[in-house]
């Protein structure tokens, strides 16, 4: 019974430097000082999930972001096929330690998820929700101005390279419909 007790205590000591690791090598948490790397993960959620798993679906409202701590998720998108009309799952992406997902939710109000994600085998991943943004402005607004300035990075980032995609996806629409008879 003592060695099981002193076992979760070093446990749970191993799985908070761990968490805090994690952070401070995540690219919206890494700007943080130690102290507020510490607050932080107090207000985080260390979540597990196993094969199969859904940590949320496409279509669902949006409450935080997910930091993979360990283990890998895969992201699809349903696409609905137009000949047969017959809704599919197309893989976009796989997701491992420090990489984050579903952070546009941390500001879209009423946000809908544009993906799913799923763990690809056991997965451990740290949840910070909308709530925990709010107390992080509230107690500790330098990490949050921190924090919000990070994720305008993020988020300016991901629509250029949005409108990249959409500019370079219209070019070869015109190039397909072009009347030189190329097409």
């Amino acid at each position: 019974m003592v060695n099981y007790l002193w076992d979760n205590i070093f446990k749970r000591g191993d799985l908070n430097d761990d968490i805090v690791q994690v952070l401070s090598e995540n690219f919206i948490f890494k700007v943080l000082t130690k102290p507020e790397l510490h607050f932080l993960r107090g207000l985080v959620h260390y979540r597990t999930y196993k094969p199969g798993e859904q940590i949320f679906s496409q279509g669902e409202l949006g409450v935080g972001m997910y930091i993979v701590v360990q283990g890998t998720i895969n992201i699809t998108v349903e696409e609905l096929h137009t000949v047969d009309e017959v809704q599919r799952n197309v893989f976009v992406t796989r997701l491992s330690r420090g990489d984050f997902f579903g952070e546009i939710s941390l500001v879209e109000p009423a946000g809908r998820r544009t993906a799913t994600a799923t763990a690809a085998e056991e997965v451990a991943l740290l949840g910070f929700f909308k709530p925990d943004l709010s107390e992080v402005i509230e107690r500790n607004p330098r990490a949050a101005i921190k924090i919000l300035s990070r994720l305008s990075e993020v988020l300016g980032r991901r629509l250029k390279e949005t409108a990249d995609r959409f500019a370079e996806v219209k070019r070869e629409l015109r190039q397909m419909t072009r009347p030189d008879g190329n097409s």
